[in-house]
């Protein structure tokens, strides 16, 4: 299974200050350096932690996959154009969210999203909707257009209980079974750990994890290099560099 790093939450710490440091750019590069299979940033609208300067430097730079999360709108479409990312996610946004809430509702949004999505692969993107699990979510997606289905694995990672977290866990495994049935390739992220993912990387038909806080938190006490081997190591990638 892919591990895709959200550098995110270094370009917060680095906005804190408004400083140049940490930089977004190094933290991907040691990333990959240890393991990681993809760089994900999320290009908000108001730039309070990734700047066009960061996705600048980063499509020159990154060696593996970038993945860009951005909100569905026209603005966001042009920069998508010029940057040319991997892949793009289509995520919901708010101005007074501490980080995304939820999936997008693609029944709701089907049409405004067919567009986006759309003019997207009209630049030669391959895009991906970040949705709950649920099956006519699933099923929307299809409706849209995208490739990838990203499955909002929040709730799982947010279960106060282990019965609740079953039942959330099911809803996982039922959403990434539907959508790869669908012909969507299935990839999860929001709240994974080190000491949640197991159960996530056990589901066969889940190819990727986009996975940010919780490596960078941990990067604080043991060094990003480290962060990100362990993490690999959980998701059963343990002999990549020992045999590079």
């Amino acid at each position: 299974m892919r591990l895709g790093v959200n550098v995110d939450h270094i370009a917060t710490l680095r906005e804190a200050r408004r400083t140049n440091e940490p930089d977004p750019v190094v933290a991907a590069a040691l990333a990959e350096l240890s393991g990681a299979d993809q760089i994900t940033v999320h290009l908000r609208g108001d730039r309070r932690h990734i700047k066009e300067r960061d996705l600048e430097i980063l499509r020159r730079t990154v060696r593996t996959r970038l993945n860009v999360e951005m909100a569905a709108t026209e603005e966001m479409v042009k920069m998508a154009a010029v940057i040319k990312p991997e892949s793009v996610t289509l995520v919901p946004e708010r101005r007074e969210e501490v980080t995304t809430e939820g999936g997008l509702d693609a029944i709701l949004n089907q049409n405004h999203l067919k567009k986006i999505v759309g003019a997207m692969r009209e630049s030669g993107l391959s895009v991906s909707i970040f949705v709950d699990p649920d099956f006519d979510q699933i099923k929307a997606v299809t409706k849209i257009g995208a490739e990838i289905v990203e499955i909002n694995t929040g709730k799982y990672a947010d279960a106060k209980t282990d019965e609740l977290r079953a039942l959330e866990l099911n809803k996982v495994v039922n959403a990434a079974r539907a959508g790869r049935k669908m012909e969507l390739r299935v990839v999860a992220g929001h709240g994974l750990t080190y000491h949640n993912v197991g159960p996530i990387v056990a589901i066969a038909e889940i190819e990727e994890l986009n996975i940010g806080h919780s490596i960078v938190a941990r990067a604080v006490l043991v060094g990003l290099e480290r962060a990100v081997r362990e993490m690999k190591a959980l998701m059963g990638d343990q002999t990549r560099h020992s045999q590079g």
